[in-house]
């Protein structure tokens, strides 16, 4: 389609049929196809610079933040002490924004495999590729899979920014992708008191949250999703937040640890209202964190019968 007689962008995809949203286009900044996907970045009308990948709207300016915050901050708040972090997946930046700005995080890795998408989001969306700036960021370019099975028991918290079941991002849900973050998370946690000591050793679970599409959309993917964790980890939960450009202007977020008497849906590290303000995060807080796993009935009778 030539963007610029239409004037519009209209996501039409398989994975929602029967519906699409459109975003009225200004100008048609960066469009090319990559090894792995086709790219295309638009200056819209009424949601600043937007990222789509094969068809589909990754984030505007508009609303990114939304699902940025919530995908980084939820993992990270409900583990005890989150040192070090992989992001696998968002080459736009925005979670490296979002796990940098942690007061626990001491450093975090970036495997993202399309240099492209990171190379044309340092250009149109400095917004959000400001996070490959972090001191705290060793980023990767190459495939997460193989990353993860070098690097096997070496995270607290393990964050898949992937975008929808469709191209290079269509393993990300697998049950054998769960597996794969299971064995890269650091051993199930526990106390331990030393023999003719007298402190303890502190072992934390690892936790991971992976985006999980929308009961909206597809509830039978998200099911399946949720099912493939539960195969690889004992406590697992599913979250919600608002973006009003995706699909059905929601999205959720699987959120899942190896200790099973962990609460997901209770922030363990709770920020107040000065860290708040100081780490500009616009969504994100304790409250939000807690009323994002409350789900409506039908949706909580589908997902966990």
């Amino acid at each position: 389609m030539d963007l610029m007689k239409s004037g519009w962008f209209s996501e039409v995809s398989e994975l929602w049929p029967g519906q699409s949203f459109s975003l009225e286009i200004k100008q048609v900044l960066f469009h090319k196809k990559s090894k792995f996907q086709d790219v295309l970045i638009v200056q819209t009308k009424n949601h600043g610079r937007a990222l789509i990948l094969d068809g589909i709207i990754q984030c505007t300016e508009f609303d990114e933040f939304s699902y940025q915050e919530m995908i980084s901050f939820l993992p990270l708040c409900v583990h005890k002490n989150p040192e070090k972090v992989l992001v696998v997946g968002g080459g736009d930046g925005g979670v490296a924004r979002e796990v940098a700005k942690h007061p626990l995080v001491k450093e975090f890795v970036q495997v993202e495999i399309d240099s492209m998408v990171i190379e044309q989001s340092k250009k149109f969306l400095p917004f959000m590729a400001k996070g490959f700036e972090s001191p705290k960021l060793t980023l990767v370019v190459g495939d997460g899979f193989e990353y993860m099975k070098k690097h096997q028991n070496e995270f607290d918290v393990i964050i898949t920014d992937s975008s929808d079941p469709v191209g290079p991002a269509v393993n990300l849900f697998t049950e054998g992708y769960f597996h794969l973050l299971k064995t890269a998370l650091k051993p199930h946690g526990r106390t331990v008191l030393m023999p003719l000591a007298s402190f303890l050793i502190l072992c934390f679970s690892g936790v991971i949250c992976s985006q999980a599409g929308t009961v909206w959309s597809d509830l039978h993917h998200v099911k399946e999703t949720l099912k493939n964790c539960q195969k690889h980890f004992p406590a697992v939960k599913y979250s919600i937040s608002s973006v009003p450009t995706y699909p059905n202007g929601q999205i959720g977020y699987l959120v899942a640890s190896l200790d099973e008497n962990v609460d997901l849906t209770k922030p363990v590290y709770r920020l107040s209202e000065n860290q708040i303000e100081a780490l500009s995060l616009r969504y994100y807080n304790s409250q939000i964190h807690e009323a994002s796993f409350v789900l409506p009935n039908f949706f909580n009778r589908t997902l966990w019968s």
